[in-house]
């Protein structure tokens, strides 16, 4: 594979990226320190793990050495309860690598850009307004948030090819679907797990919901097409003006022939196409599917790796290139990927070392503490807090729900907002901080495949940020006072 391809993260990004999060790693650390020990009792329902409201307890502090801070990355896969979870994400981040390398051996990617580009070139702002929508709905509705962070690859070209920049790119891909995610209205792995938890109607609440997800999807369009009409105005503008300017050149040195007009080659790559997005649409269905039986909920990410391998392989034998320039593709992708699974060893080792340190309940507990002294709207508003700080350690939004809904759900009724209110309050700061926190690894991943970097992220989006907050606390408040429910 050549040094032009875009299965490949950064030196700069990477060692920028690990180096944050190896200062967030020293900083949990330090928290093992300073904070006591203690544990809430647990409880195991349907498979899944839950605290038990009351129970929390001091205990003495493990021995737990500093140096142990620094093996964390490795023993969470040897030691760590949850090893599963980060070993399934490698395996998935390795097979989405080695697919898309396959796909862009063969030229298939560069010839769906260029369709994208002659079909939307003169309707650039629909085009961006129906990819924005696309994200927020897969991720919104079905709850696919991890298998759709590739697409960042395909976006960003077809956004540079249009005339704009990686930050367009990245505003029509990743910020739609951690957004979309974030303003969940029946996500299978927010929204219906919180309410399960605390005996709400599986996705009761959805009108107030659709509202809220119908403002986000406006005023993310409304950001994007600014910073679009604003970079096609001035392109020296944009924060990755000087590196845009070489992919520009390298995406207009390759072919632009249509996919339409060519013999058998091009039939060839339509069924390449055809195959790898068969089995990638297959592979939501059943994400779908398991997402609403808690006993197989579990099979979904797994299975999603298994079809992606499936298209990316078929998909470069169907194409012609053979057997040889497949696997070789493949390979060569996956060790291309290689930092990015340093990243997510890391970034899951600051949960680790505070698990270890026996923390994570002491956390807990205090803010528990803090919500049962105080009045409802500010109950409503700490609930908010409380799940970001906690987004901070823990990235799944299903195991931060079993974790702290047993604990919410009787305090709601304690303080006098609605259980639907909690469960509003908990989505909200579960999700958008997985643009701004640099634990989360596939944030990290996703800006290592383009040359934006974490800190250009952040000033672009910071103000975007605020905003979101000011609306989020917004909606919030008109929960508590029309005390929205059921109950």
């Amino acid at each position: 594979m050549s040094d032009n391809s875009a299965i490949k993260i950064g030196i700069k990004a990477f060692l920028f990226s690990a180096l944050i999060i190896l200062l967030l790693m020293i900083f949990s650390g330090i928290l093992t320190i300073v904070l006591p020990a203690g544990m809430y009792d647990r409880i195991t329902e349907d498979g899944r793990t839950m605290v038990v409201d009351g129970s929390y307890r001091e205990i003495a502090k493990p021995n737990y050495p500093f140096w142990r801070w620094f093996t964390a990355p490795v023993e969470i896969l040897i030691f760590g309860p949850d090893n599963i979870t980060p070993i399934v994400l490698i395996l998935f981040i390795f097979c989405v690598g080695g697919s898309i390398s396959i796909l862009e051996n063969a030229g298939i990617l560069q010839n769906l850009v260029n369709l994208l580009v002659a079909r939307f070139g003169k309707r650039k702002y629909l085009l961006i307004a129906l990819l924005i929508l696309f994200f927020m709905v897969i991720s919104g509705f079905v709850g696919i948030f991890e298998g759709m962070v590739p697409m960042v690859i395909f976006i960003i070209p077809i956004a540079i090819s249009l005339g704009w920049d990686t930050m367009t790119g990245l505003g029509m891909s990743l910020l739609p679907l951690a957004f979309g995610f974030s303003s969940a209205v029946t996500n299978a792995f927010t929204i219906a797990v919180a309410q399960r938890i605390a005996d709400l109607p599986i996705f009761s609440g959805s009108w107030l919901r659709i509202i809220f997800f119908t403002v986000v999807y406006c005023v993310v369009c409304l950001f994007v097409i600014r910073h679009a009409k604003k970079v096609e105005t001035n392109p020296q503008s944009s924060p990755t003006f000087k590196e845009d300017e070489a992919l520009r050149q390298k995406l207009s040195e390759k072919s632009t022939v249509n996919l339409l007009h060519n013999a058998e080659g091009d039939r060839r790559q339509w069924r390449a196409l055809i195959w790898f997005t068969t089995w990638i649409v297959l592979a939501m269905i059943i994400v779908v599917v398991t997402s609403r039986i808690p006993s197989l909920s579990d099979l979904g990410f797994p299975v999603m790796t298994l079809f992606f391998l499936i298209g990316g392989i078929g998909g470069g034998l169907i194409s012609g290139i053979g057997f040889k320039r497949t696997f070789d593709g493949f390979g060569k992708g996956t060790i291309n990927i290689l930092p990015g699974i340093i990243l997510v060893l890391m970034a899951y080792s600051v949960k680790h070392i505070i698990v270890t340190g026996m923390i994570m309940d002491t956390i807990l507990y205090n803010a528990a503490e803090l919500i049962r002294r105080s009045p409802p709207m500010t109950a409503a508003y700490l609930i908010y807090a409380v799940t970001l700080v906690m987004n901070f350690f823990i990235g799944s939004a299903s195991a931060k729900a079993f974790l702290m809904m047993p604990l919410l759900v009787p305090l709601a009724d304690l303080v006098g907002i609605t259980r639907q209110t909690a469960i509003m309050a908990f989505n909200f700061g579960d999700g958008f901080s997985n643009m701004i926190f640099p634990t989360n690894a596939l944030l990290l991943i996703a800006l290592s495949f383009s040359v934006a970097g974490y800190t250009r992220w952040l000033a672009w989006t910071w103000k975007f940020q605020v905003l979101i907050l000011i609306i989020t606390s917004a909606f919030l408040a008109f929960a508590v006072k029309i005390g929205f429910g059921p109950f």
